[in-house]
């Protein structure tokens, strides 16, 4: 049976009804085909833990599909058109606006300072964090691409990891999504591309089985593999409905890696990368010069039995001014070539 619904455009200015479910939820999102995935895989845990029949979660947790400024932008990089917060902004206005009650982002996506008014409701568990190599060749090494092969790419921090590796090879810009990148290496507009494995895999794609590139040769974006769910910080019931969906190591290894980000003024102008393995208990970031030529990287020990988001916080800061210390002046001067 149908859900017994009332409908209002602005969830929050309605009264508090005796279920959480008694008006629609819905659940911002880009609509590129990996977003869309995600955010249908969030509309199933949120009717999973609350009791709604499958046959109802469109109605209960509808999703709002929408064409964010970063997708549009496909004839530069998005160094020129502005930042990373070009992919969240649309979804940030659904939500302060109060067309959705929530919203799904690729946490390597989301600016180190929310909007105010929005905040962090829950991040799912952390897929497989690690980059992909996808080469014509079938190669899955940077050390066995031909000399000079030409990588396509938009991402600085990619860029600067490839070429500290392989200083030979021609880096040129790549947007678009997973297929639409996948198309041009098909094509030969480029010999090798990287995609991270993570949004492969949500994709059911193929390619997700080949080997991927270990940390310590390819080191992660900040907070790579996690999906995180935003909501308003005035909306109790949305982030009462979170609370179940996040996954507490995922969290704090997330926050120690937007830490060290933000400790560094990180934005998509700066070649960071940073990783809590939480396996091993190392939390590793480096920031690089963007022809890749120098690298400054710095590990230090993350103990997830004694982890609090205030120790976790501290961690980042603490690893991001360690490697400020140890590169210097020489770390500003490398920037300023971006």
């Amino acid at each position: 049976m149908p859900l017994s619904i009332t409908f209002s455009p602005d969830h929050r200015n309605v009264s508090q009804p005796s279920s959480p479910l008694a008006s629609p939820m819905a659940i911002a999102t880009r609509k590129s085909p990996l977003a869309l995935v995600q955010a249908r895989h969030v509309q199933d845990l949120l009717a999973r833990h609350h009791g709604v029949d499958p046959a109802d979660k469109d109605e209960a947790f509808p999703i709002l599909g929408l064409v964010s400024t970063g997708d549009r932008i496909q004839d530069r990089t998005l160094i020129e058109a502005g930042g990373k917060g070009l992919f969240t902004k649309e979804i940030d206005e659904a939500q302060l606006d109060g067309r959705a009650a929530f919203a799904v982002h690729s946490m390597k996506d989301v600016p180190t300072q929310l909007p105010e008014g929005l905040m962090l409701g829950a991040i799912l568990e952390r897929a497989d964090p690690r980059d992909m190599l996808l080469a014509s060749g079938g190669e899955t090494r940077l050390a066995d691409l031909p000399e000079g092969a030409v990588l396509g790419t938009a991402s600085l921090r990619r860029q600067a990891q490839a070429l500290a590796a392989r200083p030979d090879l021609k880096v040129v810009p790549l947007r678009g999504n997973v297929d639409t990148r996948l198309g041009k290496l098909r094509e030969g507009e480029v010999y090798a591309t990287f995609l991270a494995r993570a949004g492969l895999k949500r994709l059911g794609r193929s390619e997700a089985e080949s080997q991927p590139l270990e940390p310590g040769e390819m080191l992660p974006a900040v907070a790579q593999g996690a999906i995180g769910i935003t909501a308003c910080t005035q909306d109790g019931s949305a982030q009462d409905l979170l609370k179940p969906l996040n996954h507490s190591p995922t969290e704090l290894s997330i926050a120690a890696e937007r830490a060290f980000l933000a400790r560094l003024d990180g934005s998509c102008r700066t070649p960071i990368a940073a990783y809590v393995h939480i396996e091993s208990m190392d939390f590793t970031g480096e920031v690089l010069s963007p022809a890749g030529d120098i690298r400054w990287r710095k590990t230090m020990t993350f103990d997830m039995r004694d982890m609090t988001m205030s120790k976790a916080v501290e961690a980042g800061h603490a690893l991001g001014e360690a490697v400020k210390q140890e590169a210097g002046p020489a770390l500003q001067s490398a920037l300023k070539l971006t």
